[in-house]
């Protein structure tokens, strides 16, 4: 099947194909000898919060602080 990149570098997976990983919402990008390759993967509410945590900027050090000064009280 032929896919094409859109200008934005986002690819369109057809039907066919995605119908075979029901409710998958993420996947694996890897190169290998001229080959993407896609693999599922499952993020779990942990994932889901580091990842929301590395985009706000905050570090495992904030994290420390913040339960210290929380327990201070």
């Amino acid at each position: 099947m032929l896919s094409k990149i859109t200008s934005k570098n986002q690819l369109t997976i057809p039907k066919d194909i995605i119908k075979n990983f029901p409710s998958t919402e993420y996947f694996e990008i890897t190169a290998e000898n001229g080959r993407m390759i896609l693999t599922p993967v499952r993020i779990n509410g942990a994932d889901k919060a580091r990842q929301k945590l590395a985009e706000l900027g905050i570090t495992e050090n904030d994290i420390k602080e913040a339960v210290n000064w929380a327990r201070a009280k």
